[in-house]
């Protein structure tokens, strides 16, 4: 279904579960557990069928990032981190959703970075899964130089030195296989996934450039979760441990899934689906 959260934005917007259920002689309230997405470009798609792992313990939302996906087209002034961060609270409010946990995957990470930054009382917990604070050009080429030799090095410094289309071509053939260390359990998955790579080369070139998330995580005000993959070549685990670093204290909490690559339930589902429900639930 599409939702209107305001100025004739529609959403994409898609519900697993009920918010309440019955527990002996009341209706006991499930917490809402709102999954962004990766990209940009992407939609929400990767989530499926994997997350009905935790659909026991939370009513999942899924939604299209503005512009993206099923979610409706929107014009380029409008692909923008701040815009995307409001978008959760104008979405939480047309859903009626107060105190959502929200989960932000990879360039989802990138959007609740910025949600936490420009509203850091409205969630009731923060998942910052496989993402990145910044830009990171030297440790990308490095962790692909690794894992994927010379070729993958220069195909992933072309893309995200000078995105176009011929760039994010050879990038996407050459190194995609690399962010992951396990085969996709489906590997039909892909093809499912509504893209629109103008958003995602429009935000390579402009945004992701001089992108610097690290100082509005300071104003975390609840409990935020850093997972991330100890072989993760786009969103290294170096960045995860400086954005855990720059959280206060008393809210940090960190995860690492050894053998895991980008978005960790993909390589290891068990462990990675463990460390979500125990956030969850605490």
């Amino acid at each position: 279904m599409r939702i209107d959260i305001g100025g004739g934005v529609r959403l994409f917007v898609d519900v697993q579960g009920p918010g309440l259920v019955p527990d002996g002689v009341r209706m006991r309230e499930k917490p809402t557990l709102i999954c962004m997405h990766g990209g940009p470009g992407f939609d929400h798609s990767a989530f499926k069928p994997g997350f009905d792992a935790l659909a026991d313990i939370a009513q999942i939302v899924y939604y299209d990032h503005r512009g993206h996906g099923r979610s409706d087209a929107r014009p380029s002034e409008e692909w923008t981190l701040d815009t995307w961060a409001d978008d959760i609270v104008r979405l939480s409010d047309a859903l009626g959703i107060e105190k959502p946990i929200v989960l932000g995957q990879s360039f989802g990470g990138f959007v609740a970075q910025r949600y936490i930054a420009r509203h850091p009382g409205h969630a009731a917990k923060v998942i910052l899964s496989s993402t990145s604070h910044h830009m990171g050009l030297e440790r990308k080429l490095d962790w692909f130089g690794r894992l994927g030799g010379p070729e993958a090095r220069a195909a992933a410094e072309a893309f995200w030195s000078r995105p176009d289309p011929q760039t994010w071509a050879a990038y996407w053939s050459r190194c995609r296989s690399l962010y992951n260390t396990q085969p996709p359990l489906d590997p039909q998955a892909g093809e499912r996934t509504l893209a629109r790579t103008e958003i995602l080369l429009h935000f390579v070139a402009h945004e992701k450039q001089g992108l610097d998330l690290l100082p509005g995580l300071a104003r975390a005000a609840c409990p935020v979760l850093v997972l991330t993959g100890d072989q993760d070549p786009v969103c290294p685990i170096e960045d995860a441990r400086e954005i855990a670093a720059a959280l206060p204290e008393r809210w940090r909490h960190f995860a690492c899934v050894q053998g895991a690559g980008h978005g960790t339930w993909r390589d290891k589902p068990q462990e990675a689906y463990a460390v979500l429900r125990n956030f969850l639930l605490a």
